[in-house]
This record gives C-alpha cells, sequence and structure tokens, in this order.
C-alpha cells in the first residue's frame, strides 16, 4: 500500500506541478516576466525536487497520504474553476509592476479574492502533509508568505485604477484567501 500511494502522491503532485507551469504559458500573461515571479518559480522548482525526495525517504503514515492526496485534488479543482472563471481577464504574473485592467468576480472569485493563491496554498500544505515530515513546514510557510505579499500587492494597485470603487466594495464581500463567513 505504502508504494502504491507513494506512486499516486508523486504522479498527483507532479501533474498539478505541470498545470500551474502550463497556466504560466497559456493563461497567464505579462509584457515581461517580473523578478519575484522568477523567485516563486525557483522556490517551486526546489520544492517539488525536496518534497519528491521526502516522498520516496521518509516513511509516511497511509493517513497522512490520503489527506495530503485529497488536498492536492481540492486545490487542482479549485484552480481549475479560478481559471475558467478568468480566462477572458488575462490576468498578469504574480509581482507584474502593471495596474490591473479587469476584476473578476465568477466563480471562485466570488468567495475569495485570490483563489489561484489560494489553490496553490492549499496545494503546497497537502504536499507536505503527504511527506510527513516537521522540516516540510517550512517550504509551506515560505509560500504563503510569498503570495500574501503577491496578493497585497495586487490589492494595492486597485487602488489607483478606475476600478477602485469597485473593487473596494468587491474586498469587503468576500474573503481574502479563505471565504468570509459572515458577509459584513
Amino acid at each position: 500500500m505504502e508504494t502504491a500511494l507513494d506512486i499516486a502522491v508523486t504522479c498527483v503532485s507532479v501533474v498539478v506541478v505541470g498545470f500551474y507551469s502550463w497556466s504560466l504559458r497559456a493563461h497567464f500573461s505579462s509584457p515581461q516576466v517580473p523578478s519575484g515571479f522568477k523567485v516563486i518559480s525557483a522556490f517551486v522548482t526546489a520544492t517539488t525536487l525536496y518534497f519528491l525526495y521526502l516522498v520516496w525517504s521518509v516513511t509516511q503514515p497511509v493517513s497522512a497520504q490520503i489527506i495530503g492526496l485529497g488536498l492536492e485534488i481540492v486545490a487542482a479543482a479549485m484552480f481549475w474553476w479560478a481559471i475558467a472563471a478568468s480566462r477572458r481577464a488575462r490576468l498578469r504574473f504574480a509581482f507584474d509592476p502593471d495596474n490591473p485592467d479587469s476584476l473578476v468576480t465568477t466563480g471562485p472569485y466570488r468567495y475569495v479574492r485570490h483563489p489561484f493563491y489560494t489553490s496553490y496554498i492549499v496545494f503546497w500544505a497537502g504536499w507536505a502533509i503527504a511527506t510527513w515530515t516537521a522540516w516540510s513546514i517550512l517550504p509551506v510557510i515560505a509560500f504563503i508568505v510569498i503570495y500574501v505579499v503577491a496578493a497585497k500587492g495586487e490589492e494595492k494597485k486597485f487602488a489607483s485604477t478606475p476600478l477602485a470603487a469597485e473593487y473596494d466594495a468587491y474586498r469587503r464581500r468576500t474573503g481574502f484567501l479563505v471565504p468570509k463567513l459572515i458577509s459584513a
């Protein structure tokens, strides 16, 4: 069972990282690749290799692998839901210095303002659980910091666009990375 779960975790994880890589060419677009985005890409590559090493070198509880796989699948579903909702918007890469020129409020954006970042965090947390080692928490914390910084920067840019008032109203009714439980 352990080997089968190791294979499942490996395959699902690599496929999801592949989805994210695909989106860089086929969904997101920026005039140039921001340096912050290059840092994220390098960190994704390093963390992927590290987590693959952990999956195959450390024995994990079956329950941790199943929970981790479940979270990865939820993250992939959220990712594709966000892709479908934002297809026409042509969103930019993380840390792009340009101001946004569109606002997406459908699909997962009805509940959270940054569903891509949420899906990435859920994915990395799932993979960390599947590796079942305390050391895997460090990259997840780093990803959370990176994605929160990117999201806060994107939100700040809306204030200087014609979308400022609309974004402010949207911000008040939706959650940042998790849905609001109580509407304000």
